[in-house]
């Protein structure tokens, strides 16, 4: 039988890709790069987009459709078998990236092509592909002497090896804890659908009871909603000591020699490239022009937010001493002690809202909002033409409304399962490209960790899963409806970091408008839209603890971008040194001293987030300015939608992010939006 990593000119096989298709299909890919690129550079002399710039396109976009579903898989259907082929993958995949990148002859083309971009008549998006390009080589060290070159490419290949063994120890430890109880009455106080889970896990683990686990859907109602304060303690510090030295696998799958390895050689990395620190490099990429002014957005968003979460914390204290008689508040006890201030004060709770978003009201929903704005219909495919990795995994297209076109597809993975690594995201499958002979739409892959369906009810997602929802398939929109040709910059890639989260926070909004809520909220049992009453209750507990939610991320931000900014070889990574101070700045709740936070957060450890997490903050600003237009015309106003699919979406990465946003709204970004949306005070 063919690899069917190969064999990949459709949708990826996934039914019969198996382990050991993975690293010959690689080798042989790379292989045949390597020679194509030789042979186009030693033939070609007068380069041009169509004889140089459209193969290597090509030849690139064939490697990623093979490793797409392999990368994937490992995160979704995790083995250890598929884990070893993914892993022996890696160092090559890095060596193949790093010689292409201090490739001088491969530069020189491109510099050719860029040199003469007027006389061949490029377009903007071409131009910006080309401009991308060049920066890209220079970071890649094609200016540095032989030896540096080497030494770059050691480090980038540890580098991939180390990020992806972080990923590994936090998925193992995650998995590796559970708690069996046989007695119902330890779970006091969760509601019934966490029971119904906890019962569900146990019968699928052939165990009596119940079984609680550290995955989200199994976490979150423990820290919200039991009574039991020991068992909270129990689960908080399992869950902020995972792959650490401390904790119930304390060492077993630690993480903090890597931690440490992977700070020292980002740093030497951009040293190499003439950069002071790995904050410098980073921002290479992005909007923001220095490490000065991400710092001073932070810390005035800090000076902001900080007295009214120094507030919020003290009423909650208040509210823990005068009605429940506690003395002092533990980390583990503010969800839970928040939980009741927000019923006490709103009357309110998460679990009375869920019934109103089943999935089966929520998804279908969510398209029509989508449709309304963007004027796209999205329909799933159940002919059963399309292989996916489990059975609860659907197959989605969008289609013009207009034209019928289809503008994109995308797999749905909505529900927390073992095996698959936890949070939301959405990942490219292929991107959108048109070169002189083919057409490729994109297609995207996106993925949750919802509670799954219980007793064969349809799964009820709290207002919070709702927002994450529309937040990743906003990420998913920028990919689908992009019209640049070009798989460089068109959908997200080329989208400057701290910008490509426009889209996925923007979308969040709609979740709290009523005219979007309509759409996507009807009880389970009876379809009744979220009742008045309700959703005034909502609407005011909307910002319930915004500040002190505001300083927790201004803490995960400040926290990454220093302990890049200011590593000190001779000192080492100081990870937790670091992390005091920035908590001494902006923290109202200091954890316990056992808590190992770092070592889970993935964002920057093994995800794309490195010394760039200040970009959720950053590119909110230019969400929320950017939905008050929508707020000053009309939440569904068409042109509004329309103007916000042209600029936006549908751009990708071919112009600044900066071009993009004062083309939609006009000016440049302002921060008292995202201020009011968030309730401070400014």
């Amino acid at each position: 039988m063919t690899n069917p990593l190969l064999d990949n000119d459709g949708l990826p096989a996934f039914v019969h890709i198996k382990p050991e298709h993975v690293e010959p299909a690689i080798d042989t890919l790379l292989a045949e790069n390597r020679a194509n690129i030789a042979r186009l550079l030693d033939e070609v002399t007068d380069h041009s987009w169509v004889n140089t710039i459209e193969p290597i396109e090509e030849w690139e976009d064939r490697l990623g459709r093979a490793w797409s579903p392999v990368s994937h898989m490992n995160s979704v259907v995790n083995s250890d078998e598929l884990r070893e082929a993914y892993n022996a993958c890696l160092p090559k995949l890095s060596e193949y990236g790093t010689e292409m990148g201090q490739n001088r002859k491969l530069y020189e083309a491109y510099k050719a092509v860029a040199d003469k971009a007027d006389a061949l008549n490029l377009d903007t998006a071409q131009r910006k592909v080309l401009e991308n390009a060049l920066r890209d080589f220079h970071l890649s060290g094609v200016d540095l002497p032989a030896d540096k070159q080497a030494r770059y490419k050691a480090i980038s290949q540890q580098l991939s090896e180390l990020t992806s063994q972080f990923s590994d120890n936090l998925l193992d430890a995650t998995n590796a804890w559970s708690k069996q109880l046989d007695d119902e009455s330890a779970l006091k106080g969760l509601p019934p659908s966490a029971i119904a889970l906890a019962k569900q896990t146990a019968e699928q683990r052939e165990q009596s009871g119940y079984v609680l686990t550290l995955d989200f859907p199994s976490y979150y109602p423990v820290m919200t909603y039991a009574e039991d304060a020991g068992l909270r303690r129990e689960l908080y510090e399992a869950y902020n000591t995972r792959a650490s030295d401390q904790g119930p696998h304390a060492g077993q799958w630690d993480n903090s020699t890597i931690m440490d390895q992977i700070l020292a050689l980002r740093h030497e990395k951009a040293r190499l490239l003439g950069f002071n620190n790995y904050a410098e490099y980073s921002l290479a990429a992005k909007m923001a022009r220095s490490t000065d002014e991400v710092v001073g957005f932070l810390d005035d968003l800090a000076v902001k937010s900080k007295p009214q979460a120094e507030r919020e914390l003290a009423e909650l204290q208040a509210f823990a001493k005068e009605q429940h008689g506690v003395d002092e508040l533990n980390p583990w006890d503010i969800s839970y002690y928040a939980e009741k201030l927000r019923q006490h004060r709103y009357a309110i709770s998460s679990e009375e809202v869920k019934p109103y978003f089943p999935e089966t009201r929520v998804v279908p929903g969510m398209f029509a909002v989508i449709g309304k704005l963007f004027g796209v219909i999205i329909h799933e495919v159940v002919d059963g033409s399309v292989e996916v990795w489990h059975p609860d995994v659907k197959f989605y297209e969008i289609r013009d409304a207009d034209t019928g076109e289809v503008r994109g597809q995308f797999y749905f993975d909505l529900y927390a399962r073992p095996k698959k690594r936890g949070g939301a995201w959405m990942d490219d499958c292929q991107g959108r490209m048109k070169s002189s002979h083919r057409e490729q739409i994109p297609v995207a892959y996106m993925t949750c960790n919802f509670t799954p369906p219980v007793d064969g009810k349809p799964a009820l997602l709290t207002h919070d899963e709702v927002e994450t929802l529309f937040h990743e398939f906003g990420h998913g929109l920028h990919h689908m409806l992009t019209r640049i040709d070009y798989p460089a910059v068109s959908g997200i890639s080329g989208v400057a970091w701290d910008a490509v989260e426009l889209p996925s926070q923007f979308m969040e909004n709609f979740c709290w408008q009523r005219a979007g809520l309509d759409l996507i909220a009807g009880h389970v049992e009876t379809g009744e839209p979220i009742p008045d009453d309700l959703f005034d209750r909502m609407m005011a507990a909307k910002n319930f603890q915004s500040g002190m939610m505001m300083v927790r991320q201004l803490e995960f931000s400040l926290f990454d971008f220093r302990i890049h900014r200011d590593f000190d070889p001779a000192k080492g990574a100081r990870i937790y040194a670091i992390l005091d101070e920035v908590r001494d700045q902006v923290a109202v709740l200091k954890p316990p001293a056992w808590n190992r936070f770092p070592h889970g957060f993935s964002h920057i450890f093994s995800g794309g987030y490195a010394a760039g997490y200040y970009s959720y903050k950053w590119a909110e600003v230019l969400s929320a300015d950017a939905f008050s237009l929508f707020e000053e015309n009309g939440v569904f106003d068409p042109a509004t939608g329309r103007s916000f699919l042209h600029n936006i979406l549908e751009k990708g990465g071919s112009q600044d992010a900066m071009e993009l946003f004062v083309a939609f709204r006009g000016r440049e970004p302002r921060i008292d939006a995202l201020l009011r949306h968030s309730g401070i005070a400014a």
